[in-house]
Protein backbone atom coordinates (compact mmCIF):
# COMPACT_ATOMS: atom_id res chain seq x y z
CA UNK A 1 0.00 0.00 0.00
CA UNK A 2 1.35 2.99 -0.82
CA UNK A 3 1.70 5.80 1.78
CA UNK A 4 1.28 9.69 1.36
CA UNK A 5 4.67 9.33 2.98
CA UNK A 6 6.34 7.39 0.44
CA UNK A 7 4.69 9.85 -2.28
CA UNK A 8 6.12 12.91 -0.17
CA UNK A 9 9.64 11.20 0.02
CA UNK A 10 9.58 10.53 -3.77
CA UNK A 11 8.89 14.32 -4.72
CA UNK A 12 11.66 15.40 -2.13
CA UNK A 13 14.09 12.94 -3.66
CA UNK A 14 13.04 14.45 -7.54
CA UNK A 15 13.52 18.02 -5.77
CA UNK A 16 16.91 17.36 -4.40
CA UNK A 17 18.35 15.32 -7.59
CA UNK A 18 17.13 18.32 -9.87
CA UNK A 19 18.67 20.70 -7.73
CA UNK A 20 22.34 18.79 -7.25
CA UNK A 21 21.79 19.00 -11.44
CA UNK A 22 21.74 22.35 -11.71
CA UNK A 23 24.15 23.09 -9.26
CA UNK A 24 26.36 20.96 -10.89
CA UNK A 25 26.04 22.52 -13.92
CA UNK A 26 26.56 25.96 -12.32
CA UNK A 27 29.91 24.91 -11.36
CA UNK A 28 30.41 23.29 -14.64
CA UNK A 29 29.75 26.21 -16.45
CA UNK A 30 32.04 28.39 -14.32
CA UNK A 31 34.86 26.17 -14.45
CA UNK A 32 36.02 27.49 -17.63
CA UNK A 33 36.09 31.23 -18.57
CA UNK A 34 36.02 32.11 -22.51
CA UNK A 35 35.78 35.31 -24.25
CA UNK A 36 32.43 34.12 -26.07
CA UNK A 37 29.16 35.18 -25.82
CA UNK A 38 25.69 33.17 -25.86
CA UNK A 39 26.92 32.10 -29.61
CA UNK A 40 29.93 30.23 -28.36
CA UNK A 41 31.67 31.01 -31.60
CA UNK A 42 35.49 30.74 -30.69
CA UNK A 43 37.77 34.03 -31.64
CA UNK A 44 34.95 36.16 -33.36
CA UNK A 45 34.92 33.58 -35.87
CA UNK A 46 38.91 33.69 -36.64
CA UNK A 47 40.48 30.87 -37.84
CA UNK A 48 43.24 29.61 -35.06
CA UNK A 49 44.94 27.42 -37.40
CA UNK A 50 45.79 30.56 -39.33
CA UNK A 51 46.96 32.61 -36.52
CA UNK A 52 49.60 29.75 -35.18
CA UNK A 53 50.39 28.04 -38.23
CA UNK A 54 50.31 31.36 -40.69
CA UNK A 55 50.93 34.35 -38.55
CA UNK A 56 47.81 35.92 -39.77
CA UNK A 57 44.16 36.75 -38.64
CA UNK A 58 41.79 35.13 -40.87
CA UNK A 59 38.05 34.80 -41.27
CA UNK A 60 37.07 31.34 -40.98
CA UNK A 61 34.20 29.76 -42.75
CA UNK A 62 30.86 28.73 -41.38
CA UNK A 63 31.07 25.31 -43.75
CA UNK A 64 34.45 24.80 -42.08
CA UNK A 65 34.03 24.03 -37.96
CA UNK A 66 34.81 22.06 -35.23
CA UNK A 67 33.67 22.11 -32.01
CA UNK A 68 36.16 21.73 -28.66
CA UNK A 69 35.44 22.18 -25.28
CA UNK A 70 32.00 23.71 -26.16
CA UNK A 71 33.23 26.17 -28.25
CA UNK A 72 32.54 26.32 -32.12
CA UNK A 73 35.83 27.17 -33.96
CA UNK A 74 35.13 28.17 -37.70
CA UNK A 75 38.35 27.47 -40.34
CA UNK A 76 39.36 29.14 -43.94
CA UNK A 77 39.24 25.64 -45.22
CA UNK A 78 39.21 21.78 -44.58
CA UNK A 79 42.77 21.41 -44.60
CA UNK A 80 42.85 23.77 -41.45
CA UNK A 81 39.74 22.22 -39.85
CA UNK A 82 41.67 18.69 -40.06
CA UNK A 83 44.53 19.92 -38.80
CA UNK A 84 43.22 21.58 -35.66
CA UNK A 85 40.56 18.20 -35.06
CA UNK A 86 44.03 16.36 -34.82
CA UNK A 87 45.34 18.64 -32.25
CA UNK A 88 42.65 21.14 -30.90
CA UNK A 89 45.06 22.05 -27.61
CA UNK A 90 47.75 23.19 -29.84
CA UNK A 91 45.65 26.25 -31.01
CA UNK A 92 43.40 27.13 -28.64
CA UNK A 93 43.98 30.73 -27.61
CA UNK A 94 45.88 30.97 -24.40
CA UNK A 95 43.90 32.44 -21.15
CA UNK A 96 40.69 31.46 -22.38
CA UNK A 97 40.97 34.08 -25.01
CA UNK A 98 41.35 37.20 -23.08
CA UNK A 99 43.58 39.82 -23.53
CA UNK A 100 47.05 38.11 -22.36
CA UNK A 101 48.00 41.75 -20.74
CA UNK A 102 45.07 42.25 -19.01
CA UNK A 103 45.56 38.61 -17.41
CA UNK A 104 48.85 39.42 -16.55
CA UNK A 105 47.35 42.27 -14.60
CA UNK A 106 44.67 40.37 -12.91
CA UNK A 107 42.02 41.35 -15.16
CA UNK A 108 39.97 40.35 -17.87
CA UNK A 109 39.12 42.19 -21.05
CA UNK A 110 37.65 41.23 -24.45
CA UNK A 111 40.50 41.09 -27.09
CA UNK A 112 40.56 42.51 -30.43
CA UNK A 113 41.33 39.64 -32.78
CA UNK A 114 43.46 41.25 -35.18
CA UNK A 115 45.57 41.94 -32.42
CA UNK A 116 47.60 38.99 -30.99
CA UNK A 117 50.82 37.25 -30.84
CA UNK A 118 52.50 33.99 -31.45
CA UNK A 119 54.97 32.85 -28.76
CA UNK A 120 56.25 29.14 -28.40
CA UNK A 121 53.60 28.29 -30.97
CA UNK A 122 50.77 29.53 -27.98
CA UNK A 123 48.33 32.05 -29.58
CA UNK A 124 47.79 35.35 -27.36
CA UNK A 125 45.19 37.96 -28.17
CA UNK A 126 45.46 41.63 -27.09
CA UNK A 127 42.98 44.18 -26.17
CA UNK A 128 43.41 47.88 -28.42
CA UNK A 129 41.57 50.58 -26.85
CA UNK A 130 41.67 54.86 -27.02
CA UNK A 131 44.67 54.63 -24.81
CA UNK A 132 46.79 52.24 -27.30
CA UNK A 133 47.62 48.80 -28.30
CA UNK A 134 48.09 46.39 -25.14
CA UNK A 135 50.47 44.09 -27.14
CA UNK A 136 53.06 46.80 -27.80
CA UNK A 137 52.86 47.50 -24.02
CA UNK A 138 53.51 43.97 -23.21
CA UNK A 139 55.96 43.31 -25.38
CA UNK A 140 57.90 46.52 -24.13
CA UNK A 141 57.65 45.40 -20.47
CA UNK A 142 58.85 42.09 -21.42
CA UNK A 143 56.34 39.08 -22.96
CA UNK A 144 58.07 36.68 -20.84
CA UNK A 145 57.63 38.68 -17.68
CA UNK A 146 53.89 39.34 -18.56
CA UNK A 147 53.16 35.65 -19.91
CA UNK A 148 54.82 33.84 -16.23
CA UNK A 149 52.48 36.63 -14.42
CA UNK A 150 49.60 35.81 -17.05
CA UNK A 151 50.40 31.91 -16.11
CA UNK A 152 50.17 32.38 -12.73
CA UNK A 153 47.13 34.65 -12.43
CA UNK A 154 44.91 32.48 -14.82
CA UNK A 155 44.70 29.84 -12.31
CA UNK A 156 42.27 32.01 -10.02
CA UNK A 157 40.99 33.96 -12.87
CA UNK A 158 40.14 31.04 -14.93
CA UNK A 159 37.15 30.27 -12.12
CA UNK A 160 35.49 33.49 -12.55
CA UNK A 161 32.26 34.14 -14.36
CA UNK A 162 32.33 35.65 -17.39
CA UNK A 163 31.03 39.20 -18.22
Amino acid sequence: MKTKKNSIQKKWTILALGLLLIGMGSIMAQSHSYNTDESTIALDGYSPVSYIDQGKAQMGKKDFKATYDGLTYFFVNQDQQKQFQSNPQKYVPQYGGWCAYAVSLGYKYRPNPKSFRVVDNKLYLFTINVEGEFVKVWENEGKDKHIAQGDKNWKTLEKFKTF
